[in-house]
């Protein structure tokens, strides 16, 4: 078994202060929190500890609810689904999707799938190890003003299929390969139907943005929360926004923990067994010019259970450009956010520190017209 020491390697000169930014290096979390724990190791204790505190013992909220059987109905009732689709992205930028068509042992086989990989011996899983100066790969996380996130992250671009790395996903156990291609297949054409259908609630040409999207960048984000002894103390997520232009999200073992900031407070979400989270990313924001709210979220973890999610993103394709779909904005209606080539937002969006909605801001146009 590998030593504390070699979990969490402290650099000399860590002061623990957020203006410091050499990180310790996390091997796993997992591993770490395996140990009896009589302190959670400074370099995890978060300074925003009242985004915990307040939402510890808060009472858990049901996200909105879609269902995609009624949004692709007859004429009347898809038109009234389709009205609620357009609210809660303008005023929720979340809901969750019931009657998804993604098949429920597809869902099982990859719950099983994910749930071996994290039990591998953590040798196994560092060959996977994300390598210093990418993001791809699996590993612990930093990026909270110089604080550890408490999760474990396996990350990997899936699309286009030329983009994946080697030595990532054609190298994982093969029935995991499986289950999560069989998974990705789903969640793909979910995603592009639910994209086609935003933008007939938007009234912009679906097939613009059909074409936008097809055989766009893709990438999935498998997580694993280790429970915590003093859950208030860390953040499993830095608060952010997704990038992306929509976000499918599977609370693969069904433990809550995901929070959003709504009306200016943190509100944390309950879901449905079974049901796809689905919230709008900043791309989808953009393309709206600001309408549909990419939302801001952020993890609490538990102090008992352990929670795996497998947030799937959804963007263009790289030689599509970024911006205000051009039906949207008129003289009654001036484009708020720039356009940027996809590839260019992509490599700007990696260069960024993951925090808040710092992706949009550097987005935004001003009022005056010029660029911030």
């Amino acid at each position: 078994m590998a030593s504390s020491s070699s979990l969490l390697e402290l650099p000399t000169d860590f002061r623990g202060d957020h203006h410091h930014h050499q990180l310790p290096s996390v091997v796993s979390v997992q591993e770490l929190a395996k140990r009896p724990l009589t302190t959670i190791p400074t370099p995890f204790v978060s300074f925003d500890q009242e985004i915990s505190e307040e939402t510890l013992h808060q009472p858990y909220v049901e996200a909105p609810i879609l269902d995609l059987q009624l949004l692709t109905a007859d004429h009347e009732t898809s038109s009234l689904e389709l009205g609620k689709l357009h609210s809660y992205c303008q005023e929720w930028g979340i809901f969750q999707l019931v009657n998804h068509g993604v098949d429920k042992s597809v869902m099982e086989k990859l719950r099983h799938e994910v749930e071996a990989f994290y039990k591998l011996p953590v040798e196994e899983k560092l060959r996977y190890k994300e390598q210093p100066g990418d993001y791809e790969g699996y590993g612990g996380t930093g990026r909270l003003k110089g604080r550890l996130e408490w999760g474990d992250r396996f990350y990997m671009n899936t699309n286009p299929i030329h983009r994946r790395k080697p030595h990532l996903f054609p190298q994982l156990p093969s029935s995991f390969r499986e289950s999560l291609e069989v998974y990705l297949e789903e969640v793909q054409k979910l995603a592009m139907k639910l994209m086609v259908l935003m933008a007939k609630a938007l009234k912009t040409e679906a097939k613009k943005v059909e074409e936008m999207m097809d055989d766009g960048m893709q990438s999935v984000r498998i997580t694993y929360y280790p429970p915590c002894p003093r859950p208030e103390l860390v953040v499993g997520i830095t608060p952010h926004s997704d990038a992306s232009g929509i976000t499918i999200l599977n609370q693969v073992n069904g433990v809550d923990g995901l929070k959003i900031v709504k009306d200016g407070a943190w509100l944390p979400l309950t879901f449905l067994p079974h049901a796809l989270v689905v919230n709008v990313g900043d791309i989808l924001e953009v393309l709206s010019n600001g309408l549909y709210k990419s939302v801001e979220h952020s993890v609490a973890v538990n102090s008992e259970k352990e929670r795996i999610a497998v947030g799937f993103f959804f963007n263009p394709r790289f030689d599509a450009e970024v911006g205000p779909a051009t039906d949207i904005v008129g003289p009654e209606n001036p484009a708020k956010f720039k356009r940027k080539g996809m590839e260019q937002y992509v490599k700007d969006y990696f260069a960024m520190k993951m925090e808040g909605r710092s992706n949009l801001e550097h987005m935004k146009i001003d009022n005056d017209g010029c660029r911030q």
